[in-house]
């Protein structure tokens, strides 16, 4: 169905009934479009993991993102904070070797100190840079691909007005390789790039802020109805509704 020509009622009722677990984006497979960073963070990953001994992947969502590796280290940890994640993510990784840890994201990391050579992690809520340069090895990497600063700024002020310039700035890149230089880390690779993101429907607007739950806290279809209706009917008119991500690479290595 072409769904340009759908109520706003069917598009919300369908996007509000469909499952967020995981981190899998391939309902809005011709809804929503969004530039992927130059810089191939799963490819690059799986490079890494393929070259390490023992490696943790912080943050794991639904573990998605660490089977699209070809190949898994002897030792695959992962952790998770959200139970629907960890059962997926224990699906998904136990055939292949991994171990999945249940462990709330403010938590300490459950593990002895100097026990991974590779830490990676894709777009985790906090960094705690203490803890990753404790669990690693001298010598070893931490490798994430992070949300950088006013990221779908468009989006989020259109529902919440206009946000401080203290949380938009949050993300910085530079107050990254701060605090990862400040727990003894040295930085050596950071890149940023913004990237463009057309939303093509309401629906997929829908979906998008119940999925990525910090653009809108506490976002629900019938507390927004209004706005949502306005939107639905300036994308008619005008077309996609853009906005656009913020990504930032960074590696950083424990000195030997």
């Amino acid at each position: 169905m072409d769904n340009s020509s759908r109520t706003f009622e069917d598009l919300v009722a369908e996007a509000a009934a469909v499952s967020v677990d995981g981190w899998d984006f391939s309902w809005f497979e011709g809804r929503a479009t969004e530039e992927r960073p130059s810089w191939g963070y799963a490819k690059a990953m799986g490079e890494r993991l393929a070259g390490a001994r023992a490696a943790l992947d912080i943050q794991t969502g639904g573990g998605e993102v660490l089977d699209s590796a070809p190949q898994l280290p002897p030792l695959m940890v992962a952790t998770e904070g959200w139970p629907p994640n960890v059962a997926r993510a224990t699906a998904l990784l136990h055939p292949r070797g991994a171990v999945v840890v249940a462990s709330p994201e403010e938590a300490p990391l459950p593990f002895a100190a100097e026990a991974f050579d590779l830490v990676t992690s894709r777009h985790p809520v906090d960094t705690h840079w203490a803890e990753i340069a404790r669990v690693l090895r001298p010598g070893g990497t931490y490798f994430s691909q992070q949300i950088g600063p006013a990221s779908a700024v468009e989006i989020v002020e259109y529902f919440l007005g206009p946000q401080p310039e203290e949380r938009k700035n949050a993300r910085d890149p530079e107050r990254a390789r701060a605090a990862a230089e400040a727990a003894g880390l040295d930085v050596v690779d950071l890149r940023a790039e913004r990237l463009r993101i057309e939303f093509f429907d309401i629906g997929a607007v829908v979906h998008f802020l119940r999925k990525v739950i910090w653009m809108v806290p506490g976002f629900t279809v019938d507390a927004y109805r209004p706005l949502l209706r306005s939107l639905h009917e300036r994308i008619q008119v005008e077309g996609p509704f853009v906005t656009h991500s913020a990504r930032f690479l960074i590696e950083a290595r424990k000195p030997a």
